[in-house]
C-alpha cells in the first residue's frame, strides 16, 4: 500500500512541478500556442457538447498527471528499467507520446502538435521529462524515509 501511496503522491509533486513550469513557460511567452490545459477544455467541449470551464482542465490535468501516471507507475514500478529516476522518465515519456498521438489531434494541432508548432514536440517532451524526474526523485526520498523508519 505504501508504493501506490508513495507512487500518487510524488506524482502529485511531479504535476505541480509540471505545471508550474507551463505557467512559466506561458508568462516568458515560450511556445505560447502550446497550452495543455485550454486544449484539455476544448477536447471536453468537443466530445460534451458543452461549454467548460478552464477549471476542469486543470482538474483533469492534475488527475492524469495524480491518478493515471501516479498508477501507471506503481504497477510497472517492478518491471521497468533503471532506477526510480529512468522509471519515472519512462513513464513521463509514456505521457508524452499518448498525449502527442491523443491530445494534440484531438484538440485540432495534428500528431505532434505539428500542424501548430514545430517546437511543441520538443517543448512538450522536455516538460514530460521533468515530470518524470520529479516523480522519480519524489517516489524515492518517499520509499527511503518509509524503509529508514
Amino acid at each position: 500500500m505504501k508504493h501506490t501511496t508513495n507512487s500518487l503522491i510524488a506524482a502529485f509533486v511531479a504535476t505541480v512541478v509540471l505545471s508550474l513550469f507551463m505557467i512559466m513557460k506561458k508568462i516568458m511567452g515560450v511556445v505560447p500556442e502550446m497550452n495543455p490545459i485550454a486544449d484539455l477544455v476544448v477536447i471536453m467541449q468537443n466530445l460534451s457538447g458543452l461549454s467548460v470551464m478552464l477549471v476542469f482542465g486543470w482538474l483533469l490535468h492534475f488527475f492524469i498527471g495524480t491518478v493515471a501516471w501516479g498508477s501507471t507507475y506503481a504497477l510497472l514500478y517492478k518491471i521497468l528499467p533503471g532506477g526510480n529516476i529512468i522509471k519515472g522518465i519512462i513513464i513521463g515519456l509514456s505521457a508524452w507520446v499518448l498525449m502527442m498521438f491523443t491530445v494534440t489531434p484531438m484538440a485540432g494541432h495534428g500528431l505532434f502538435g505539428i500542424e501548430t508548432s514545430k517546437v511543441i514536440p520538443v517543448m512538450s517532451m522536455m516538460l514530460h521529462i521533468i515530470y518524470g524526474t520529479v516523480l522519480g526523485v519524489v517516489y524515492g526520498t518517499l520509499s527511503k524515509r518509509n524503509i529508514d523508519k
